[in-house]
């Protein structure tokens, strides 16, 4: 049933959804130089990795690493308006289509964030699909403590319904979890 949801929501969303990504797209280079739509290799189900597509909110010669860790100064203007609305996250639709992501889920990691994915294996979260939203986003949870992190997407595990997969989608869009969690 989870599945059949994400397709059909994803299946539905994706026509506005890309006038609106391509609107953003042009946004983005009018305020940075760089492409509009990120490609980036994250962690999936079970494991593997995958290409997980954003919209750009950081500046073009920003390392690759978590969010946390590269600070405010690497978000730009438009960034963290996407981030705070939550719409840097419109092109992972096209993630669900392709069966990487749900749209509810632990939220997908980098590769080199090995203390997460450890967690997430001990906790049993790595067998989930990913999300574009889940427990620890609508609590405001970022991934800088990856053992509370883990414990947290753990608690899904209980939860999955779509019952709870719609409250945690509606949670999402009323600004649950909302704000830019980078530290400074």
């Amino acid at each position: 049933m989870k599945r059949l949801l994400d397709i059909l929501l994803a299946a539905i969303g994706i026509l506005p959804a890309l006038a609106v990504i391509c609107l953003v797209v042009i946004l983005i280079r009018r305020g940075s130089p760089g492409p509009g739509l990120l490609r980036q290799a994250r962690v999936g189900r079970d494991e593997q990795v995958f290409t997980c597509f954003k919209l750009r909110t950081m500046y073009v010669d920003t390392p690759d690493r978590p969010s946390h860790e590269v600070g405010r100064v690497a978000i730009t203007p438009i960034g963290a308006f996407l981030r705070r609305t939550k719409l840097d996250e419109l092109p992972q639709l096209i993630n669900i289509l392709r069966s990487e992501m749900s749209f509810v889920g632990p939220r997908p990691c980098l590769p080199s964030q090995i203390a997460l994915i450890e967690a997430r294996r001990r906790h049993g979260v790595s067998h989930l699909r990913p999300g574009i939203t889940g427990v620890s986003q609508v609590a405001g949870v970022d991934m800088s403590d990856p053992e509370r992190l883990a414990r947290l997407d753990a608690t899904y595990l209980d939860q999955m319904t779509t019952a709870r997969d719609l409250q945690l989608i509606i949670q999402t869009v009323l600004g649950s979890g909302r704000g830019d969690r980078v530290k400074s």
